[in-house]
């Protein structure tokens, strides 16, 4: 027994000198973990766009224009497959409208008015922003155009402007806009147009006495310088009810067919003119001052008023036409400031001569005038033995043909009748014949001529 246990120490202690002196063992190689690929990473589906409704709705800030469309039964409409561009207005761009008008598009009676409202913002096709820059207009899908403008940079549908674009619906696209873009008025025929304005009742009677409604309401064109409430009432006492008397009929019509022109003369047209015929026959003037436009003696105070049927130009002042253009004759007897003129005419025989064809210029001296030559002069003149010499002077104050202010002051002189010329020139505005005659009023007009006051007898050589 001792001896096996001796045998089997032995055995275990040689068991670690061998294993002591054995080469070491080679390591098993260890495995290098491999990275593991990421998955592929699954991309997020594109949200759906919605339709140009869904994305008002979802928007939050168009709470007053979806409530609009639903009221307008507009929503199916602009749900559908368009394209349509929509240039959506904000809740505060419909705050910005007077109080009550949302109020009242909302109504069930008005639902036209709100309908014709929100298609006038409404475009056909898909018009991206860079597209609408590049534009002056486009029509809406109620039928009207609106104006594109582009300033500094800012592009403006009418008058409300653009402050966001190319919000892209299912449907087609919306811009925002910062105010609600009301569509024009149904324009009417001139007297429609008066009418409606409330500054032209006066005329608007007028015109129903004289029984030219229906003249100013057919195809026209006409323009017509429209006197103001406030201008009638500038004419003296009793002069508008008494030319909307029956018996003064003629008198009325006369007066307002005076007022209006054939054809649509718009304002860029009119400050080309200087005169312009009217439907009653006769002649307005038209002048152009520091830059305001005269009729006669009115003033143009509003231009462009579209009709139907023609233009508005609106006046502060009722134009009263020249009562039967007379004689060069005929108008110096009406005047009364030509008694000694007119005598010295009929001593001279030459009434027959200033009454006929013509034309002519007649510088005209007045009462005044021939009262300033010498005391017995006019009445040794209008003696018969001093007729040829009273001729003479006479005619030195006529001229052939129709000369107007405006054409005097581009001469240096004039032939007269008689053969002798006149000398004429301007001092500060002032025109003078013969150096020291000045010339007083222009332009009286006659049927055969014109007058122009002079403030001295003008005496031949």
């Amino acid at each position: 027994m001792k001896s096996s246990s001796i045998v089997v120490s032995s055995l275990l202690v040689l068991t670690f000198v061998v294993a002591a002196c054995a080469p070491a063992p080679t390591p098993a190689p260890t495995a290098v973990p491999q990275p593991t690929a990421a998955p592929e990473p699954t991309a997020a589906p594109e949200a759906k766009l919605g339709t140009i409704v869904d994305t008002a709705v979802a928007d939050g800030r168009f709470t007053t224009l979806v409530a609009a469309l639903t009221a307008a039964d507009l929503v199916e409409t602009l749900s559908g497959a368009g394209p349509f561009t929509v240039f959506a207005p904000t809740d505060d761009a419909f705050a910005k409208l007077p109080a009550g008008t949302v109020e009242g598009l909302l109504k069930p009676e008005n639902k036209q008015a709100l309908i014709d409202t929100l298609l006038y913002h409404v475009v056909s096709g898909k018009v991206m922003a860079a597209d609408v820059t590049s534009l002056t207009s486009a029509s809406t899908v109620l039928g009207k155009d609106v104006a594109i403008k582009v300033d500094m940079g800012k592009v403006y549908i009418n008058d409300a402007q653009v402050i966001i674009t190319d919000i892209e619906t299912s449907n087609g696209v919306i811009h925002v806009v910062d105010s609600v873009i009301l569509p024009p008025a149904e324009v009417g025929t001139i007297v429609d147009t008066a009418v409606a304005d409330g500054r032209f009742t006066t005329l608007v009677a007028a015109l129903t006495a004289a029984d030219l409604v229906e003249t100013l309401s057919g195809a026209g064109p006409f323009t017509v310088f429209a006197p103001t409430n406030d201008a009638f009432a500038k004419l003296p006492a009793g002069t508008v009810e008494g030319l909307l008397k029956a018996e003064n009929k003629q008198a009325l019509i006369d007066t307002l067919l005076y007022h209006v022109v054939s054809g649509k003369v718009m304002a860029a047209d009119v400050t080309g003119l200087t005169s312009a015929s009217t439907v009653l026959g006769k002649d307005v003037a038209i002048k152009v001052d520091m830059g305001n436009v005269y009729i006669n003696d009115a003033q143009v105070i509003i231009t462009d008023i579209v009709t139907s049927n023609g233009v508005i130009h609106v006046i502060d002042t009722v134009i009263v036409p020249p009562a039967q253009v007379g004689t060069i004759v005929d108008t110096a007897v009406a005047d009364g400031r030509f008694t000694t003129l007119v005598a010295a005419l009929q001593a001279a025989e030459l009434v027959e001569t200033l009454s006929g064809a013509g034309p002519f210029t007649v510088f005209a001296p007045t009462d005044d005038a021939f009262a300033k030559l010498p005391a017995g002069t006019v009445e040794n003149l209008l003696k018969p033995a001093n007729i040829k010499q009273l001729k003479d002077i006479l005619l030195y104050h006529v001229v052939s043909g129709k000369v107007m202010a405006a054409d005097v002051v581009g001469l240096s002189s004039a032939p007269t009748v008689l053969g002798q010329n006149l000398k004429i020139s301007e001092n500060y505005g002032n025109v003078y014949l013969n150096g020291t005659v000045q010339v007083v009023i222009t332009d009286i007009a006659a049927s055969n001529g014109v007058i122009h006051v002079i403030d001295a007898v003008l005496l031949p050589k």
